[in-house]
C-alpha cells in the first residue's frame, strides 16, 4: 500500500510539472511515467489531478470573472491593478488572463497526457470501465480548457495554439503546440474531443455520489452545442447542430429545468445533481471546505462582522434595471440580487440590507447566498477559513438553462421564432415571470440570457462579443451598445441606512473606457508568450 501510494504521488508531482508547461519552447525530455496507469487507482489519480485547477483561484475561483467588468453588469468593489479589462484597453499582460491563458494551457497538457497513455495503452489491452472513464473525463477536460481559449483568442482568421499528443507515433517531445489557421479548426477539434468522451464516459445517473461531479455524457453533448453556438458567429449553419445537440439534452439525456430557481443554488446537497445540472463544481464547507470561492468572493467585504467576504464583485444599477423589466421583486431579481431594505439571512440572523464597504454600488450579488443563512454557518455551511470563503453550493459551469436560451437564439438565427418563443416562455414561466407578450425577438434573447445567467460563469462578455459579430442587427446593436457604455451604480445618502435614499450615478472607477472596436473580440496573447514562440506565434491583430 504504501508503494503504490508513493507511485500515486509521484505521479501526480509529474502531471503538475513536467508537463504543465504546455508552451514551454525547451524540450524537457520524456518524464519517467513506465510505472503510471498500471492500475485503476492509478488512472483516478491522474484524472482527479485535472479537476483540481477548475476549482482554484486562479481559474473558476475568481481570476476569469474580472474579464466581466467590460461588460454593465458588474463592477469592482475596490479599483484593481488592472483597469484595462473593465476600459477594453487590453495589453494581454494584465495578470487574470496571463494566469487563467497558462493554467488552460497546463490543463490542456494534462489531459493531452493522459490521453495518449491511456490510448497507447487501448491499442495493446481492453481498458477497464474506470480506465475508459478516466480517458473519457481527459477528453472531455482537453475540449473544456480549449474552448475556453478558443473563443477568447480566436478568430476566423486566426485561431490559437494545440495539438493532439495521441496523434504523434512516439512520444509527444514538448514542443509548443502549433497555431490553427482558424478558430473554426479549434472548434472542430473541441468537437471531436467530445464525441470521444461521449463514447467513454457513463451517463451521470450512472456514477455513485461520490463521483457525480465528474464529467458525463450530458456535460460533453452541452459543450457540443455551446462550442456550435460560437462556431455559428463564422458559419451560420452550425446553428442547425445547436438544436440537434440541445434536443439530445433533453430527449437522449433527460436534462430539463429545476423546479424552481432557487433550487439551482440551493445548499441542499440531496439536490445538487438534478436535471438541471450539467457541469459544476460542488462546494462543502465547515472543516471540509471545497469549492468554488467566488461565493465568499462576491459576499459583502467583511460580511458585516461575521465572516471575512471578500467584496470584490457587485451588480451595477443597469443589471437591475435589466431584471426589474420582468416586475419589482420577481423570483430572479430577488434570487440573484440585494439592494437597499431586502430582508436576508446571515448566520441564522435576520437582517436588511445596505454596504458600507469600498466603492459604493448600492447591490450585492445574492445568487450563492443560501449556505450562508445557516446558524453557525461555519460548522457545515461555509469554510471556517474565511481565506478561502467556499461553501455548500452546487457552483454551475454549465446548466440546462443555459442550453436552452442557446436553442432559442439557435431557432431565432434560423427563423423559427414560435419555437424561440416556447423555450423563453418555459424558463420565464420557472420563475413566475409572465410569458411574452408576442413572438420573441432577439431582444427577448438578450434580456433572457443576460439576466438568467447574471453573475454566472457562463461569459456575458463572450456573447455581447459574438453578439457584435452577428449578421443580426438587433442582437448587434444591443451588444454594442452595452460595450460601449460605463455602469451606473446607486449612490446612498446615509450608505449604513437601509432605508436611505439615493440617486444613480456613473460608477466612479475605470471611466476611461475605449470605443467597442472588431478586434477587441479577442484578447492578446501574453507578451511572454509571443516572445517564447520565435515569431511562429502571430499576436492577435492590431495589438
Amino acid at each position: 500500500m504504501k508503494k503504490l501510494m508513493i507511485i500515486a504521488l509521484a505521479g501526480a508531482a509529474m502531471l503538475s510539472t513536467s508537463c504543465s508547461d504546455f508552451l514551454d519552447p525547451q524540450s524537457e525530455g520524456n518524464p519517467t511515467t513506465t510505472n503510471y496507469f498500471k492500475n485503476d487507482q492509478q488512472a483516478i489519480d491522474a484524472v482527479d489531478e485535472l479537476y483540481k485547477p477548475l476549482v482554484e483561484e486562479a481559474m473558476f475561483g475568481r481570476e476569469i470573472y474580472w474579464e466581466q467588468g467590460g461588460t454593465c453588469d458588474i463592477v469592482w468593489g475596490r479599483t484593481r491593478s488592472y483597469p484595462t479589462l473593465a476600459t477594453l484597453k487590453y495589453t494581454g499582460d494584465e495578470s487574470p488572463l496571463r494566469g487563467t491563458f497558462n493554467q488552460f494551457y497546463g490543463e490542456m497538457a494534462r489531459a493531452n497526457f493522459i490521453i495518449k497513455k491511456l490510448t497507447d495503452k487501448e491499442k495493446g489491452t481492453t481498458l477497464s470501465a474506470i480506465e475508459k472513464r478516466s480517458l473519457g473525463e481527459a477528453y472531455f477536460i482537453r475540449g473544456f480548457c480549449h474552448f475556453w481559449v478558443a473563443h477568447r483568442y480566436g478568430t476566423d482568421s486566426q485561431g490559437v495554439p494545440f495539438c493532439r499528443w495521441e496523434d504523434w507515433s512516439n512520444d509527444y517531445d514538448y514542443t509548443m503546440p502549433p497555431q490553427q489557421s482558424s478558430v473554426q479548426v479549434n472548434y472542430d477539434y473541441i468537437i471531436q474531443d467530445m464525441d470521444k468522451a461521449i463514447s467513454y464516459l457513463p451517463n451521470l445517473e450512472d456514477y455513485g455520489n461520490a463521483d457525480k461531479g465528474r464529467a458525463s455524457k450530458a456535460a460533453a453533448v452541452a459543450l457540443k452545442a455551446k462550442t456550435y453556438a460560437y462556431w455559428a458567429t463564422w458559419d451560420a449553419t452550425k446553428w442547425n447542430d445547436v438544436i440537434k445537440q440541445v434536443d439530445l439534452l433533453e430527449n437522449t439525456y433527460g436534462r430539463d429545468l429545476a423546479p424552481t430557481f432557487d433550487e439551482v443554488f440551493t445548499s441542499d446537497q440531496s439536490k445538487f445533481w438534478g436535471k438541471e445540472y450539467l457541469f459544476g463544481i460542488a462546494g462543502d464547507g465547515g472543516a471540509n471546505g471545497g469549492g468554488s470561492e467566488f461565493p465568499g468572493v462576491v459576499l459583502e467585504n467583511k460580511a458585516w462582522g461575521v465572516y471575512n467576504g471578500w467584496g470584490q464583485n457587485k451588480p451595477s444599477e443597469d443589471i437591475y434595471e435589466e431584471m426589474a423589466k420582468d416586475g419589482a421583486g420577481n423570483d430572479r431579481l430577488k434570487r440573484s440580487i440585494l439592494c437597499y431594505g431586502d430582508t436576508f439571512e446571515l448566520n441564522g440572523v435576520e437582517r436588511r440590507f445596505f454596504s458600507t464597504s469600498d466603492i459604493q454600488a448600492g447591490f450585492m450579488i445574492n445568487k450563492y447566498m443560501d449556505p450562508f443563512k445557516h446558524a453557525n454557518m461555519t460548522d457545515t455551511y461555509v469554510n471556517a477559513n474565511g481565506d478561502w470563503p467556499t461553501c455548500r453550493i452546487m457552483f454551475p459551469l454549465m446548466r440546462y438553462a443555459e442550453m436552452l436560451l442557446f436553442r432559442a437564439e439557435a431557432y431565432l438565427m434560423t427563423g423559427n421564432a414560435g419555437a424561440a418563443t416556447a423555450d423563453i416562455n418555459t424558463l420565464r414561466q420557472r420563475s413566475h415571470l409572465a410569458p411574452l407578450k408576442g413572438t420573441a425577438t432577439m431582444a427577448d434573447l438578450y434580456h433572457e440570457r443576460r439576466c438568467e445567467l447574471a453573475f454566472e460563469m457562463t461569459d456575458h462578455l463572450g456573447d455581447l462579443k459574438r453578439w457584435a459579430a452577428s449578421s443580426n442587427a438587433e442582437i448587434k446593436a444591443l451588444a454594442l451598445k452595452e460595450l460601449n457604455a460605463h455602469p451606473r451604480v446607486r449612490a446612498y445618502s446615509d450608505r449604513s441606512n437601509p432605508e436611505s435614499d439615493f440617486k444613480v450615478i456613473d460608477y466612479e472607477d475605470y471611466r476611461d473606457k475605449a470605443a467597442y472596436d472588431s478586434h477587441l473580440m479577442v484578447f492578446p496573447y501574453p507578451s511572454d508568450v509571443i516572445s517564447k514562440y520565435g515569431g511562429k506565434l502571430k499576436q492577435n491583430p492590431n495589438y
